[in-house]
């Protein structure tokens, strides 16, 4: 419902003026600019740990989280805001980022947390976790894509760029909607730690992928799918 014709009340249509009044509207309605999603994957974290506040970043995931940080920053782009997941694994990542990107500020939610999104298909035999868990994280997820996947709003003048750390099932997910796959295809995609993929929405609602996952900015022995 961000179509603009969703967004009017049609039955307020002057019969006299309804054409112009309509059109009007409705260009009163319509986002005027593009939004940049930058997708990032936290980096390599202690896989030992039982609790979460115990999955903290290893030594290697450090540094990987240092060079994204470079990257990001590299790019010379205005960057708005980084919303990250909530997890320490996420938080981590983003403090690191964080000291690359001075004032941009930084938002957490749960939204972004990791979880089972869809039974993928075709079905894997190393990950089965159990139904309930697809109904419980999948609806969190699918929130987390109505929430922070969508157009610009009509009052936004300039392109915006914004960074979002989370996790892989949680990326893979986001592209498969976005790009209006069918969501059950999101294991067959792969991401590396600290990796970026970036998603364009323009005003008319259509979306392209310019980068899926890419680490092409970090040295062979600092890569990892952990």
């Amino acid at each position: 419902r961000r179509e603009p014709l969703a967004l009017i009340n049609l039955k307020k249509k002057n019969d006299e003026t309804g054409e112009e009044e309509l059109a009007s509207r409705l260009d009163h309605c319509k986002a005027k600019a593009t939004r940049h999603i930058f997708l990032i994957r936290h980096s390599q974290y202690n896989l030992d740990g039982r609790a979460d506040k115990d999955r903290t970043l290893t030594p290697l995931g450090r540094e990987q989280a240092e060079l994204t940080g470079q990257r990001l920053a590299s790019l010379g782009l205005k960057f708005d805001q980084i919303i990250h997941s909530s997890m320490t694994r996420a938080t981590e990542t983003t403090e690191i980022i964080s000291k690359y990107l001075p004032g941009v500020k930084k938002i957490s939610t749960d939204l972004l947390r990791e979880g089972a999104p869809i039974e993928p298909d075709p079905p894997v035999s190393h990950w089965k976790p159990e139904a309930v868990q697809y109904y419980e994280d999948g609806a969190r997820i699918e929130a987390a894509f109505r929430n922070f996947i969508h157009r610009a709003d009509a009052k936004q003048e300039e392109d915006s760029y914004e960074i979002f750390v989370c996790h892989a099932n949680v990326i893979r997910y986001i592209v498969c909607r976005a790009l209006q796959f069918p969501p059950e295809g999101w294991l067959r995609m792969s991401l590396n730690n600290g990796s970026i993929t970036h998603l364009v929405i323009r005003p008319n609602g259509r979306v392209a992928l310019r980068t899926l996952g890419d680490t092409g900015f970090m040295p062979p022995d600092k890569i990892t799918r952990t």
